[in-house]
């Protein structure tokens, strides 16, 4: 099947949100070939053979390896999920290197996770937030909704500092069925701080994924002289020097990384690094393999 790999910058070029999502989603599903349990929440029911016509995507292609017969998996309609999309528009998330903000990149994966949750008919939810909430849209499966959460990412801006108290505070006044929790965010705090933030949403059995957004200069600068680098959050000033990018910031952010990834996957928490200037489908397809374990 043909794989279709989206550089960001393709994706900006795109007439609007929700044709970014549409053409992510169906991007990284051609892509699933081996498997059609593509997405966050669906739950088998039952076999049927092939008929001309079917849609490709839900063909049991191991099945088909071991029998050369082609069948189906069914699903049951409703799967009764949640699916919270938490998207950070902290003043962090205007950073972009090459062309592209965090932010729109983070919007596109926002728009993608959200449709994917509209196709499997769950209820899908958004949280915007900084250091307040900044929008909610309450989680739902009526008519209109996917309109109110891609309008709602669309419409988000960047803002101040990260404060992740807030809006997972206000998702524990409203959650009541567990579900999925996905968090896109550059999550520039202490790796201490942010999982004890977000744990106690895990502890209700809920499903959280942390989206990990970072541009390749944050993750390995390449600097050629020294330069002065602003923090966009405080407008703190900062004399880098290529030498001290090279080995001491390397060495930091490989330890922040790592002490962060350590600390979620410890509380039971999905983690997953993704580099902004990465194919989005091609990123979202191998979180989805490594979350039902294909790869």
């Amino acid at each position: 099947m043909l794989q279709r790999f989206l550089d960001p910058s393709v994706l900006s070029g795109l007439s609007s949100l929700d044709l970014v999502a549409k053409t992510v989603v169906d991007g990284f599903i051609s892509g699933l070939h081996r498997s059609p349990d593509f997405g966050f929440s669906q739950e088998f029911a039952e076999y049927r053979m092939y008929n001309p016509g079917d849609d490709l995507r839900h063909v049991d292609w191991n099945v088909f390896a071991r029998t050369e017969r082609a069948y189906l998996k069914r699903y049951r309609g409703e799967t009764n999920c949640q699916v919270n999309v938490l998207l950070d528009t902290s003043g962090s998330m205007k950073y972009g290197s090459k062309g592209m903000e965090k932010l729109e990149y983070a919007k596109f994966l926002a728009a993608s996770v959200l449709y994917l949750a509209h196709l499997q008919r769950d209820a899908a939810g958004l949280v915007v937030f900084d250091d307040e909430v900044r929008n909610f849209v309450a989680p739902s499966t009526r008519q209109g909704q996917l309109h109110r959460l891609l309008h709602g990412v669309e419409q988000a801006q960047a803002g101040k500092r990260t404060d992740l108290s807030r809006p997972f505070s206000h998702l524990m006044d409203f959650l009541r069925r567990r579900g999925m929790i996905a968090v896109v965010s550059d999550f520039w705090d202490i790796p201490e701080k942010l999982i004890e933030t977000i744990a106690p949403l895990r502890f209700r059995g809920n499903e959280v994924v942390l989206f990990h957004l970072l541009d390749p200069e944050e993750i390995h600068p390449k600097l050629k002289h020294p330069v002065m680098l602003e923090d966009l959050e405080t407008g703190e000033q900062m004399e880098v020097t290529p030498d001290y990018a090279a080995h001491e910031y390397r060495d930091k952010m490989n330890a922040h990384l790592q002490d962060i990834e350590s600390r979620a996957k410890g509380a039971g928490m999905d983690y997953f690094l993704v580099d902004t200037s990465r194919p989005l489908d091609a990123a979202l397809r191998e979180y989805l393999a490594l979350r039902t374990g294909r790869l």
